[in-house]
């Protein structure tokens, strides 16, 4: 294990090739980070610009909330937009520099990428009226979630790798992961009303499709949505049992290892008491 830890480290060290979404991106630009220290400061200015952007976008949502201006709507979309494009990119020059970003948290970006762009080209009209507001309460709602994972994903991780247990490029996700099950369980529960939201806003824009003013985007955007839905609500679903069985069988192993303690100290006071009785019958027998 040792070894393979050191040759992951030296692998990590030398130039890794770009991810094909990179190269249309971004050319044959090589975007290897040698120095180590370096990696974890990209990985760290990431956390910062999801932050700082969470906190952003739960702004302008409270504000399209409050004030209904089309000007407003535009600039949170377009946000939306450049956020879920930024966040592509860096995920993928993260991924190239040894993060172990899982398959459906980074195709969850492209999706939602795709979606705020065809919420960024929805014409004004009636049905996008009748969704406006709702679509701002989720994301009202995410953006507090998303905060929240933050901070306690954060404590967890640091924790976590200086146990040794998580890797240095590690980052937070906006679902959950098996490493969160120590300290972070608490979160489930508001991560599947954050499922149960999008699947309520697959079905109100299904809704609206029938809408004699409606276009193209709304199937669109209620298919994507479904899409997050049940992408999330898997993937999540996937991590319960598996620790649970985990949790189960470590138990069972402690409990063992408990029984297994006893009966050996057991034996060892047995082993001692017939050691002291068999010298005292030895001393007997030569004082007589």
């Amino acid at each position: 294990m040792k070894r393979k830890a050191q040759i992951h480290e030296i692998e990590q060290g030398l130039p890794q090739q770009n991810s094909r979404y990179l190269k249309i991106i971004l050319g044959d630009v090589n975007v290897s980070i040698l120095n180590r220290n370096d990696k974890v400061r990209y990985k760290d200015e990431y956390e910062k610009f999801k932050l700082i952007l969470n906190v952003i976008g739960l702004l302008l949502s409270f504000l399209n909330i409050v004030f209904n201006l089309r000007a407003l709507e535009l600039v949170f979309l377009f946000l939306l937009v450049w956020y879920y494009c930024t966040l592509t990119i860096r995920e993928s020059i993260l991924k190239v520099n040894g993060s172990r970003i899982k398959g459906w948290w980074r195709l969850h970006h492209f999706i939602s990428t795709v979606c705020a762009g065809v919420l960024l080209v929805w014409p004004q009209g009636e049905p996008w009226q009748l969704f406006r507001s709702q679509f701002m309460y989720f994301n009202v709602y995410i953006s507090l979630v998303q905060y929240m994972q933050f901070r306690y994903q954060k404590g967890v991780l640091y924790r976590l790798k200086a146990l040794g247990e998580r890797h240095n490029m590690d980052i937070t996700i906006e679902g959950f992961h098996s490493w969160m099950w120590r300290g972070l369980s608490f979160l489930i529960p508001f991560l599947f009303v954050g499922y149960l939201f999008q699947f309520y806003n697959a079905w109100t824009l299904y809704q609206l499709s029938a809408h004699p003013d409606a276009t193209w985007q709304i199937p669109v955007l209620s298919t994507l949505f479904l899409i997050l839905f049940a992408g999330n609500t898997t993937t999540t679903l996937l991590v319960i049992p598996q620790k649970l069985s985990e949790h189960t069988e470590n138990r069972y192993r402690l409990m063992n290892l408990i029984a297994s303690k006893g009966q050996s100290a057991k034996d060892v006071n047995t082993n001692a008491t017939e050691a002291r009785s068999a010298a005292s019958a030895e001393g007997s027998a030569k004082s007589e």
